[in-house]
């Protein structure tokens, strides 16, 4: 997990500690929203990624587009409230699903994406 944390924090120019939050909260959206077998997949493939996960399911969403509910909104309401840009939040999402690809492959990747609208903006 910790070589998922310094990539994304590179790569998106964020602190450890916020890389860290953006990625459990994604993480677990990804859970909550996605198709049960191959998300586990993925958070089978990445060494910590279901803890990371758990310890940020069920976290509400900030400012108005958290308050709009759900869905890749809520997500994004939640992502802006650890001061997250759009173009932060698409740099930490293709990085996600770049070791995801690399640990879990494509094919777990493509139906999690198929199966969650709009989400292949960030991947």
């Amino acid at each position: 997990m910790q070589d998922l944390i310094a990539r994304v924090a590179t790569a998106s120019g964020l602190e450890p500690d916020i890389a860290e939050q953006a990625i459990g909260k994604i993480l677990a959206f990804l859970q909550k929203e996605g198709p049960a077998e191959d998300v586990a997949r993925v958070l089978t493939a990445i060494p910590g990624a279901a803890d990371l996960a758990e310890a940020h399911a069920g976290g509400g969403g900030g400012g108005l587009m958290g308050m709009l509910g759900g869905g890749l909104m809520g997500l994004a309401g939640q992502l802006s409230g650890l001061g997250l840009g759009m173009g932060e939040m698409q740099t930490v999402g293709h990085e996600i699903f770049a070791i995801a690809r690399e640990q879990a492959g494509e094919d777990a990747v493509g139906e999690i994406a198929a199966a969650i609208p709009g989400l292949s903006q960030f991947i």
